[in-house]
């Protein structure tokens, strides 16, 4: 396998078990966000207040569609399953895994929805965003890893997608 692409709501752990992830399997990581914010030279939640949705949405697809890497784990942005070009261009480079957590979890996790870069439309909530982007993540993930809320801890979400990954290897 030559990378994991993660896929998952903000919030899901996808940067945190990316890293642990990549550790595990000697892989590097790579996370889309901060490739995002450097080359806008500014963090996501700027990014959107000054420049706009659309325009954040346009440099998402813009990094996700031209990466480019080799044993990696890349941690994808929560919006990153919008665009359809980005998401046909990862599958191509590797194993999209979804990391399925609840929704009440997701709510438990993400306090900080105004100031954190989250994309979504201003009369959304984040259980709009949840419901909305629940059937993409499902459409183009290889495999699922469903976390529990609350008492899984990291480091068993990380031992979880191993197992995930090394079924498919056999």
């Amino acid at each position: 396998m030559s990378n994991v692409i993660l896929i998952g709501m903000p919030g899901s752990g996808k940067s945190t078990v990316g890293v642990l992830l990549a550790k595990s399997l000697g892989y590097s990581f790579v996370d889309t966000d901060l490739i995002i914010s450097r080359k806008a030279e500014k963090p996501l939640q700027k990014i959107l207040s000054e420049d706009g949705l659309d325009f954040f949405l346009s440099l998402e697809e813009q990094v996700g569609s031209t990466l480019d890497c080799d044993h990696m784990v890349v941690a994808t942005g929560g919006s990153m399953v919008l665009s359809e070009k980005a998401m046909a261009h990862l599958s191509r480079l590797g194993k999209i895994l979804y990391i399925d957590v609840p929704y009440k979890e997701i709510e438990r996790r993400v306090t900080n929805i105004t100031t954190r870069g989250i994309t979504f439309n201003q009369n959304e909530t984040l259980l709009d965003v949840y419901n909305n982007r629940l059937p993409l993540y499902k459409k183009y993930a290889d495999l699922t890893v469903e976390v529990p809320g609350g008492e899984q801890s990291i480091e068993s979400t990380v031992e979880a997608v191993v197992r995930e990954l090394m079924k498919t290897e056999n």
